[in-house]
């Protein structure tokens, strides 16, 4: 039973069927909205920017299955049904930052608000997977895209925004624990 084992067990587990799909997927993601926001106008970015969450989950599973993997195989141990359960609390967040895109017109808060958002999800990962590499990418996101929004002039803003999150995601890829089973086919980084 699942309640009898150590916490050390459970997170144990929970990296042993996490794949690095979803930042893959993730980084696509960012990338694909920062080069549409240079040629789109700020409110098909930001609308777009509202949507980017819910691409990335297809995306990583077509990741995974490509490489023979199954993203969430562990999705009835308790620390995988509780970073899952963490997204929630996220998406009940989202309307706030669309409130604030309408009462002030600024698009681009829709794409800071969506980008700091979905970096929070890395708190509970990092948690669960027992890496700082989850509390750093989540922080360093976070006043990435502050400062991101604060420095850079308006035809660029949403693009160095999506930026700052791909350079999180390439940091978390490059340093997070190896996640999954050590037989899994992994991609050959050239």
């Amino acid at each position: 039973m699942a309640s009898e084992r150590s916490l050390e067990e459970l997170k144990a587990q929970f990296r042993s069927t996490s794949t690095n799909s979803m930042p893959l997927a993730g980084m696509i993601a960012w990338a694909a909205l920062g080069i549409a926001a240079l040629f789109m106008s700020p409110f098909v970015t930001s609308t777009m920017a509202l949507y980017v969450m819910a691409v990335i989950l297809p995306l990583a599973f077509l990741i995974d299955r490509f490489r023979g993997r199954n993203l969430f195989a562990g999705g009835d141990e308790p620390l995988t049904k509780l970073f899952l359960t963490s997204i929630i609390g996220i998406a009940l967040s989202v309307p706030l930052v669309v409130i604030g895109v309408q009462g002030s017109g600024n698009y681009d808060l829709m794409v800071l608000g969506m980008a700091v958002l979905a970096g929070i999800v890395w708190i509970p990962y990092g948690w669960a997977a027992a890496d700082p590499v989850g509390l750093r990418h989540a922080i360093g996101r976070g006043v990435g895209c502050y400062l991101a929004y604060a420095v850079t002039p308006e035809p660029f803003r949403a693009t160095a925004i999506c930026g700052v999150v791909v350079l999180a995601y390439m940091y978390s890829l490059i340093f997070m624990t190896e996640t999954g089973p050590s037989d899994a086919p992994a991609i050959p980084m050239e």
